[in-house]
């Protein structure tokens, strides 16, 4: 076959896969936030589980991708479902996290009309909920998409000890140009990849101002002075207000009555409120089970002379996450002060974000193994010379940030554009300043996005540092390696075949995990609902 044909139809099986997953994560991941905000204990388990499997990288579901697909299926069948397990945990985390943010800030005003309309769970979901999530959706379909491309490499082709598997995509044509030295088609590989995604870019970009326009609750209505009456003015406003979300959904059912009366109507909501709670407490509960079912299978499989050894080694595998917290810590430091900034320029002038955006988005879908190589090589002198014994580190952190900015970026950026145009009409007419707006409307306004965003980036940065800590022969004659983090632990200890070190270092890192979710990443959710939802605002006024 043309070598070229072969290359184009490999990038369009795996756009083809990476799109598919994200379709199927949208899906789930509507059924699974209503669940999230309907019953506490499932939407405490439910965000853990979120956050811890979010943070840890690709490269850990490897056993159990050997396990389930490869060697109990088998066959390229089992081969593609693991490559395609293995793009779905790189896609759907952050998909999910934005659906719940975006069901747990839906107005209450809009909840009120579809209890005293007593909608259905499917009309709510058609007519509310899922409308509502568009823009959160479109929001984190960018992220996913580099996601799955950044991940490509690792999940089309992968080995376990001395057994390589791989399935038909970019990221098996990529591996073995690289292999037989061809640089000149890898070179061309990367061109039509980039030609892909940018056909991509564009179906995303032209979808999310779809979803902006469409699903923000915006009345879009102009702000009349005091003192004299405008006509003009005014029947504009009443015909937009006339067009707001909650009069068409008002409107849709002005004509239904009440069949039954007040006090069996509430009797009613009580029972499928407990109906609800039970079922999820049901579900939370059926998870919790698995969970410590399989917890307790692995702890009596382990001698109690090796948990001795865990145990002694835990001091040091918590200062070894204490240096990657860091190392986190000043990767969102960057991306958030990048993003608060480039975002909005980009979000007010239509026309460099027209040409900023793409840029971006391209650059972030390009899969880091892949091209890191070579400005590794070709500027590690310059580097070197200006940063000495930090170069490793420098180079760790860029890895890292590459991997995860466009998280926080997009959601900034998409939550700018969602603020609805009375904030802007307000802004405009106070004459305030870029500081002003930032610190009064913007960075509140756009807080659920902004959490959204903060925890993906958090939790998406330990792919980059997987990387990145620990990379021998990244070119001939180099390596890069940092002293500590645990992520170099854990791919030092798997290299070497220490199975139950590198697992125990991984469970210590989910339990911190964990706990951040449940105490940082809830609470700010439940704080942005409370009182950073900009359609209140709306409403309120």
């Amino acid at each position: 076959m043309n070598e070229i044909l072969l290359i184009t139809l490999a990038a369009l099986a795996t756009a083809g896969r990476v799109l598919g997953l994200i379709l199927i994560s949208i899906v789930t991941g509507w059924f699974l936030a209503y669940a999230a905000i309907k019953g506490k204990i499932f939407e405490n388990i439910y965000i853990s589980i979120i956050e811890v499997f979010e943070s840890v990288p690709v490269i850990s579901f490897f056993p159990i991708v050997l396990i389930i697909f490869v060697t109990r299926i088998g066959g390229p069948l089992g081969v593609e479902m693991a490559a395609d397990f293995l793009v779905f945990t790189a896609v759907v985390w952050n998909i999910w996290m934005g659906e719940y943010q975006a069901f747990k800030t839906v107005p209450r005003e809009m909840l009120e009309v579809a209890e005293n309309y007593q909608m259905s769970f499917l009309t709510k979901m058609r007519r509310i909920f899922i409308p509502f999530s568009y823009p959160r959706i479109a929001a984190n379909l960018f992220p996913s998409v580099s996601d799955g491309f950044f991940y490509i490499t690792v999940s089309e082709v992968f080995s376990v000890g001395i057994h390589t598997y791989q399935t038909f995509g970019i990221g098996t044509v990529l591996d073995s140009l690289a292999a037989s030295g061809q640089i000149r088609l890898i070179y061309v590989a990367l061109g039509i990849l980039a030609a892909v995604i940018i056909v991509i870019i564009i179906g995303l970009r032209e979808f999310s101002r779809y979803a902006v326009s469409k699903y923000t609750v915006d009345t879009d209505a102009p702000i009349i002075r005091r003192g004299r009456l405008n006509v003009k003015q005014t029947t504009r406003l009443l015909s937009v207000v006339a067009r707001n979300p909650l009069s068409r959904l008002a409107g849709y059912y002005r004509s239904r009555t009440l069949s039954r009366p007040p006090e069996v109507f509430e009797k009613h909501e009580k029972r499928k409120e407990k109906i609800s709670r039970y079922i999820s407490v049901a579900i939370g509960v059926i998870i919790l089970g698995l969970i410590l079912y399989s917890a307790v299978t692995l702890i009596v499989s382990v001698p109690h002379s090796e948990w001795g050894r865990l145990f002694n080694l835990t001091p040091k595998i918590m200062l070894y996450l204490l240096y990657d917290y860091l190392r986190v810590g000043v990767i969102l430091a960057i991306s958030f002060v990048i993003s608060i900034f480039l975002g909005y320029y980009l979000a007010m002038h239509s026309r460099a974000e027209g040409i900023g955006v793409p840029i971006i988005q391209t650059l972030s879908a390009y899969p880091p193994p892949i091209y890191f190589p070579f400005i590794f090589a070709a500027s590690f002198a310059f580097i070197h010379g200006v940063f000495g014994p930090f170069t490793d580190e420098v180079y760790v952190l860029s890895l890292g940030f590459v991997s995860t900015f466009y998280y926080i970026f997009y959601s900034f950026w998409m939550g700018v554009k969602a603020l609805p145009a009375e904030y802007f009409e307000v802004m405009k007419n106070l004459n305030m300043g870029y500081f002003s707006r930032m610190r009064s409307i913007i960075l509140p306004g756009t807080f659920p996005y902004l959490i959204s965003g903060i925890s993906s980036t958090i939790n998406s940065a330990w792919g980059g540092l997987m990387i990145g800590e620990y990379w021998p022969d990244i070119v001939s004659g180099h390596s890069l390696e940092v002293h500590f983090g645990l992520m170099k632990f854990i791919d030092v200890e798997t290299n070497a075949g220490n199975i139950a070190l590198a697992g125990w270092g991984s469970f210590i890192f989910g339990i911190v995990v964990a706990v951040y979710s449940i105490l940082f990443t809830r609470r700010m959710m439940d704080l942005a609902r409370k009182r950073y939802v900009a359609e209140e605002g709306v409403f309120a006024a």
